[in-house]
C-alpha cells in the first residue's frame, strides 16, 4: 500500500515537472516571437531611414542622397540599397505632350474596350442576319405608327385651326374692319392653344422622323459589324 502511495506521488510529481517544462517552454517560445517581430521591426525601419536616392543631373553628372533636392524633385530617380542596387525607379513628371499621349492612348484603349463588350453583346443576342433585320423591322414599325398617328391627330389639329381662324376673321385684330368687335378671350385663348398643340406635334412628327433614321442606321451598322465577326464580308 506504501510503495503505490510513493509511485502515486512520483507519478504526479513527474506530471506537474513536465507540465511546468512545457510552461516554460511555451514562454521562451513567445519571447523569441516578440524578439523576431522586434527585429524584423527594427530592421524595416532601419532600411527605410537608409534608403537612398540616386538621380543624374542636367550635366550628366550623377548624386546620390537620402533624400532629393527640389530643383531634382521632377526628374527620374532610382531608389538604391546600401550596396547602390537599384531597388526602385521614381518616374519623372510628365510634359503636357507626354500626358496628352497617356490620354489618348487611353481613349483607345476604353474605345477597344467599349467595341469588345458591344461586339461580345451583339453575338450573344442574334444567331443570324434575318434575326437582326428582323428586329430593325419591327422597331422601324413602332416608329411609323406613331408617325401615323401623330399625323393624323395634326390634320384634326389643323382643320379646328382653320375653323377658329375663320371664325375669327370677324374680329381684330384679324378683322380688316375698323369698326369690327374685339375678339372674344375664350376664342383668343382656344387659337392660341390650338396652335401651341400643333407646334408640338409637329417636334414630334420630326423627332419620330429622326429616330427612325437613327435606328435604321444603327442596325445596318450591327448588320456590317456582325458579318465581319462572323466572317461573312
Amino acid at each position: 500500500m506504501l510503495a503505490r502511495q510513493l509511485s502515486l506521488k512520483f507519478a504526479n510529481q513527474s506530471l506537474f515537472e513536465w507540465v511546468n517544462l512545457c510552461d516554460t517552454c511555451a514562454m521562451k517560445v513567445l519571447r523569441a516571437s516578440f524578439l523576431l517581430i522586434f527585429c524584423l521591426a527594427a530592421g524595416a525601419a532601419s532600411a527605410d531611414k537608409t534608403r537612398l536616392y540616386r538621380w543624374v543631373d542636367s550635366d550628366g553628372l550623377v548624386h546620390y542622397g537620402d533624400s532629393i533636392p527640389a530643383e531634382y524633385a521632377e526628374i527620374e530617380r532610382q531608389v538604391v540599397n546600401e550596396h547602390g542596387i537599384t531597388i526602385g525607379v521614381m518616374q519623372a513628371k510628365k510634359t503636357e505632350e507626354e500626358l496628352a499621349e497617356d490620354a489618348r492612348l487611353e481613349d483607345l484603349r476604353l474605345q477597344a474596350e467599349l467595341q469588345r463588350r458591344q461586339d461580345q453583346a451583339l453575338l450573344a443576342t442574334y444567331l443570324t442576319i434575318d434575326e437582326i433585320v428582323m428586329h430593325r423591322n419591327r422597331r422601324v414599325e413602332l416608329f411609323q405608327a406613331q408617325a401615323r398617328v401623330t399625323e393624323l391627330y395634326l390634320r384634326n389639329l389643323q382643320r379646328r385651326m382653320d375653323t377658329l381662324r375663320t371664325e375669327a376673321s370677324g374680329y381684330r385684330p384679324y378683322s380688316e374692319d375698323p369698326d369690327a368687335p374685339m375678339i372674344d378671350p375664350d376664342l383668343a385663348d382656344d387659337m392660341s392653344s390650338t396652335k401651341d398643340t400643333i407646334v408640338r406635334h409637329e417636334e414630334n412628327l420630326r423627332r419620330f422622323e429622326a429616330d427612325e433614321e437613327n435606328i435604321v442606321a444603327r442596325f445596318d451598322g450591327d448588320i456590317d459589324r456582325f458579318k465581319k465577326l462572323k466572317g461573312l464580308n
